[in-house]
């Protein structure tokens, strides 16, 4: 009997553990996306300021 409980705790780990894996891996799939599409938009920010850059200083002579 106390093996039997034994592997039914071992197994309530081992289950839980992949659980949380998976979810993990799920999670940096999701947030994948949003990373890249977060790095576009500063990239998109700083192309911008390069060209309003050189376009301030002109206005300034």
């Amino acid at each position: 009997m106390n093996k039997l409980l034994a592997a039914l705790i071992a197994a309530a780990f081992a289950t839980a553990g992949a659980y949380a894996a998976d979810a993990k891996k799920e999670e940096k799939k999701a947030d994948a996306p949003a990373a890249a599409a977060s790095g576009a938009k500063a990239e998109k920010k700083e192309a911008k300021k390069a060209e309003a850059a050189p376009a301030a200083s002109a206005a300034k002579k």
